[in-house]
């Protein structure tokens, strides 16, 4: 796979495409961070959206298919990544997969993720700073209330995000109502620290692998343990290889401070949730179990749905349609 790009013509190029029509113009300047770019498929494009801070954020942008839309009224679906991950791991399936049934897809790279800009400070930013950067962009740049999809630690800024929506009119001027929200592998409402502990005591060898992967970024230099983290065990090794590169070179700083992000937990209960969720699960997860899973469907009173024969990455995995088509048919049960 060619993957050389000349920045000098990378926003030309992009942005002139005309099956994807953006109502925004990108920042004329933008030096491109990541060492290993991201080729974007057709009838996607990559803009910056400049937050109340000054600092850019990228968004991988595919308009939804008007032929598939017809006269049914598709919400906007908004997507949140988890740590060493960036807009490019939903453009990779699920944005083609969402946008040929109607949907116009947003992608967001985190502050010091991706393209996006690095903000002055050793970690990228916290729950709140991360789910109100999110939040500017909705009601800056999305039209109608749309729907949330968040992966992993993305769906804990997700959750941070809802317990802000509600009756309190300050915080509805500073979070747009929400459609709907999707929670895929999510970290649970607790944080990470009981998933650590739990297969500390039931699998240590596991515990050791995650932390190694994980806390040491192991997964960084060795395939076979990038491959158990992430993806399912039959993903072919240049697959995994291209992935460990990109996830490399997405995190150029850490999306929290897990120490002070823990304190911070749990996310504040909503009494009266004012949006349907979905929480999805991965049979073949290393990182979230099935009890992460469940803590997490309980605490929005909804019934969990585990997706069989996927991993945590289940939006990169060799069989990234099963979540994808879970979501759709979801998303379809919301019009009705």
């Amino acid at each position: 796979m060619a993957m050389a790009v000349s920045v000098s013509s990378f926003h030309t190029h992009l942005l002139n495409r005309s099956n994807c029509k953006v109502s925004w113009r990108p920042l004329a300047v933008h030096n491109m961070k990541m060492r290993v770019p991201y080729n974007l498929k057709q009838g996607q494009c990559r803009i910056f959206h400049e937050l109340p801070s000054g600092l850019s954020m990228e968004v991988i942008v595919q308009k939804g298919s008007e032929k598939e839309r017809g006269n049914v009224e598709c919400p906007p679906l908004v997507f949140v990544h988890g740590s060493y991950h960036a807009a490019w791991c939903w453009a990779q399936h699920w944005l083609p997969f969402f946008s040929a049934s109607g949907y116009d897809c947003y992608a967001l790279s985190l502050l010091g993720q991706g393209e996006s800009d690095a903000p002055a400070d050793s970690v990228a930013g916290t729950l709140q700073t991360h789910a109100r950067d999110v939040a500017n962009f909705i009601d800056q740049k999305i039209k109608s209330p749309p729907v949330l999809l968040g992966h992993s630690f993305g769906g804990l800024i997700i959750q941070y995000y809802i317990s802000n929506l509600g009756s309190d009119k300050l915080k509805e001027n500073l979070y747009p109502k929400l459609r709907g929200a999707v929670l895929a592998c999510s970290v649970p409402p607790s944080g990470n620290s009981g998933l650590v502990w739990r297969y500390l005591f039931s699998n240590p060898i596991a515990a050791f692998k995650v932390t190694r992967s994980l806390a040491a970024k192991g997964f960084q230099s060795s395939l076979s343990l990038c491959r158990e983290t992430f993806f399912s065990a039959t993903m072919e090794d240049h697959v995994v290889k291209r992935y460990q590169e990109l996830m490399k070179e997405s995190s150029r700083m850490p999306l929290f401070d897990l120490r002070k992000l823990n304190a911070s937990l749990p996310v504040p209960s909503v009494p009266n949730l004012p949006l349907e969720v979905l929480v999805l699960g991965a049979s073949n997860d290393f990182i979230v179990d099935a009890e992460g899973l469940k803590e997490t469907a309980k605490f929005y009173g909804v019934s969990p749905i585990c997706v069989e024969g996927v991993a945590h990455d289940m939006m990169l995995d060799t069989s990234w349609e099963k979540g994808a088509e879970v979501i759709l048919s979801w998303l379809y049960g919301l019009d009705i």
